[in-house]
């Protein structure tokens, strides 16, 4: 029998973490090596300490091989043939063959429950494969398998867009929802994931004549492309000849020859030329891009009228929360906005007084000021300065903070496991087991929080392998990946997180857990596979949970004195997130309004025109002339029509911790209730059914724009007064 060395070697953290310790200062200087102070889990001294190499010989040759009985994998997340480029081609190769004798399989299975169990596996057979190589086409560092994974995506994704157009295999499943009597015999979870697969043919419009599903399959190929290429460009630095910009701002760029790169926005620079420059060269309109976009928007719109829908928003909507674009989503915005005017009024007053302050020459209050300014009111007023936080909140401590809150909500552990050789693609590259204390394990968390070249600054998680309920009745374990951009840990401390790092990888676990926990009977409704007005909700609930003392206090300590982080500070940092609070989250309104104007019916005007129109009306400040942000709104791809989620996802969040969690966010008996009510069923269930199970109750629009503006404090001046006296 074979053993996976993964479960029966410790992790060199857990072997080598006790000499990971800081050291106190010795004659006034800090010593590089570190004297043991305070104490971390095997997990925590997994992510404080450094990776440590594994031995060469481990890695002979491209192919597994045996070592006194231990199998070692040397494939991407323990897929062997995925040990070089070529191998991609292999695994695609196989899983489409499968798919085909499963379509066979599909289409002479008499109607029942077996019927959506063979569809199930024949979209396992091909997420396995797509899902792996769209995470490997982002972040793996070799170009070559950035771009196997790329060709990967794209022919898997064309296998997918015709089969969604095949009328036989369609036919296999009308067969079962035309059968009244066997629909009524299959469980409500069978039900939905039947009627969810046919949702997709119909979204793809399996109704239409032959001509016409040839032209949706291409529409959607295309799409594939059109995808593809506006994220490269949303990505992209724009360069400028080095000296048309002063010589004292050059070092905050990369330099190339005579050129200098701007690849981002710089918000937070304290240089007001800095973000300035950076706004107006990054964010200057490219002209394919444009282009790239407008093709992206029509494609789409096109897509739609022809599978019958009155537009790509109504398309994408149907199935979530909202419903559709209509009347609850203008509430939404409109509603909202008018709410908040006189609080956004406010703050944006507050941001110009302290530019006129840093800045009496240029006092003008512009967009690339808002993140900044905002940042330094809350430092000033509260004496939150990040630097202030960091040393309590070193990754290996937020990391055990993270074990013990899914231990005394979930009975859930995080066990830090050593990868097999060449099963992941860098070697700082974490992998965690997901154990829980009667279910045994739950599945695996590979970790990739470090910045490298070439890695995309984003912070988001990906579904690897969806779990689902295999034919010998054992479970698929759900595999993910998180992606954060954290610094190294050096010689001389582990990687100390800023409080807005520290809620990020909440944030991002909130959507591992519920690819964890949920225990489906099919992959294709797995943990965050539900809509997407839904799946934000546990990530963003972790955000509260971030910013709670009592959990806060389990694991925030100096890790040079072992020191807990006081209260006092810890309610400056709630405090001061209400500042600037209404300005913060009408900037979504309108970046969640220009993404439904963009997916709308199509207006006889240019997306930058449209842009200009909104921002004016739900944002505040001005659009700056030749400048185009929308061709940097990578959300557009894969939240197209989407993004007004994060606001109805924060609403339902606001209101499961206010209504369950604020008053014992430990407690055990809510924790499990959580589970069996929201995160166990992923798409298997409607989803507002489970908020309004959990929340026990049915909200309204106005309850979720209430749930937004109460995340604004009303007593806002009195806070600020209390701070200053």
């Amino acid at each position: 029998m074979s053993v996976r060395v993964g479960q029966i070697v410790r992790s060199a953290a857990e072997l080598f973490g006790s000499i990971w310790a800081s050291s106190a200062p010795q004659n006034g200087k800090k010593s590089s090596l570190w004297r043991k102070v305070t104490t971390w889990s095997a997990v925590g001294a997994a992510f404080n300490s450094n990776p440590v190499r594994r031995l060469d010989l481990l890695q002979r040759g491209s192919r597994p091989y045996l070592l006194r009985g231990f199998v070692w994998s040397q494939g991407l997340f323990g897929v062997p043939e995925l040990s070089s480029t070529e191998g991609f081609e292999r695994v695609q190769r196989r899983a489409l063959l499968e798919a085909e004798q499963l379509v066979a399989k599909a289409c002479r299975t008499a109607p029942g429950a077996s019927t959506v169990e063979v569809f199930d596996k024949l979209s396992d057979t091909l997420c396995r494969v797509a899902d792996l190589a769209d995470f490997i086409k982002v972040a793996h560092p070799d170009p070559e398998y950035r771009e196997a994974g790329e060709k990967t995506c794209i022919k898997i994704g064309t296998a997918v867009e015709k089969l969604n157009t095949n009328v036989e295999l369609c036919r296999s499943l009308k067969n079962l929802l035309d059968n009244q009597e066997v629909m009524d015999q299959l469980d409500p979870e069978t039900r939905r994931v039947a009627e969810l697969f046919m949702f997709d043919f119909e979204i793809s419009g399996i109704h239409l004549d032959e001509e016409q599903r040839k032209e949706a399959v291409d529409l959607n190929v295309k799409l594939l492309d059109l995808n593809n290429q506006f994220l490269m460009g949303c990505h992209m630095p724009n360069r400028i000849d080095g000296r048309a910009l002063p010589t004292h701002i050059h070092h905050h760029f990369t330099s190339e020859g005579n050129y200098l790169q701007i690849g981002g926005l710089h918000a937070d620079s304290p240089d007001d030329v800095v973000r300035e420059v950076a706004y107006r060269i990054f964010l200057y309109p490219n002209r394919d891009l444009m282009d790239i976009l407008d093709q992206l928007l029509s494609c789409r719109n096109k897509l739609a009228r022809l599978v019958g829908y009155e537009s790509y928003a109504h398309r994408a909507l149907r199935g979530t929360m909202a419903k559709n674009p209509g009347g609850s989503m203008r509430y939404m915005f409109t509603h909202h906005f008018t709410s908040s005017f006189t609080r956004t009024e406010k703050d944006f007053k507050m941001m110009k007084d302290m530019k006129c302050k840093l800045n009496p020459r240029n006092p003008d209050l512009m967009p690339w000021d808002h993140s900044y300014l905002s940042g330094v009111i809350r430092a000033e007023r509260f004496n939150i300065e990040p630097s202030l936080y960091s040393p309590y909140f070193s990754l290996g401590s937020c990391m055990d903070g993270l074990n013990a809150l899914f231990t005394q909500l979930y009975g859930v552990s995080l066990l830090a496991e050593q990868p097999s050789a060449g099963e992941v693609w860098s070697e700082d590259v974490r992998k965690l087991a997901v154990v829980h204390e009667t279910e045994g394990l739950l599945g695996y968390i590979y970790c990739d929080f470090f910045i490298r070249p070439d890695k995309p600054h984003q912070d988001c998680h990906f579904t690897v392998r969806g779990g689902r309920m295999q034919d010998d009745g054992r479970y698929q374990l759900p595999v993910v990946a998180l992606m954060l951009s954290l610094p190294r840990p050096g010689r001389d401390a582990p990687t100390l997180l800023t409080p807005a790092m520290m809620e990020n990888l909440f944030h991002e676990m909130g959507h591992a857990m519920h690819s964890m926990l949920g225990r489906t009977r099919y992959q294709h409704v797995t943990g965050t596979r539900c809509a997407t007005d839904f799946a934000e909700v546990p990530s963003i609930l972790m955000e509260y949970f971030a910013t709670d003392y009592r959990v806060i206090s389990q694991f925030a300590r100096d890790y040079q004195t072992g020191q807990p982080l006081p209260q006092s500070m810890v309610t400056r940092l709630c405090e001061s997130k209400k500042v600037c609070g209404a300005a913060d989250t009408q900037l979504q309104v309108f970046y969640a309004a220009l993404d439904q104007a963009y997916h709308g019916k199509p207006q006889s005007r240019s997306t930058t025109d449209i842009l200009i129109d909104l921002q004016q009306k739900y944002y505040g400040l001005p659009c700056v002339p030749n400048t185009a942000w929308h061709l940097r709104f990578s959300h557009l791809v894969g939240y197209g029509a989407k993004y007004y989620s994060y606001l109805m996802s924060r609403a339902v969040a606001s209101m499961v911790w206010r209504q369950c969690f604020q008053k014992d966010p430990l407690n055990r008996y809510t924790g499990e209730r959580y589970r069996r009510e929201m995160l166990a069923h992923g798409g298997g269930r409607e989803p507002m059914q489970m908020v309004e199970d959990m929340l026990q109750k049915k909200p309204s629009m106005e309850d979720f724009v209430d749930a937004l503006v109460s995340e604004m404090d009303p007593d806002f001046e009195s806070i600020i007064m209390d701070s200053e006296n």
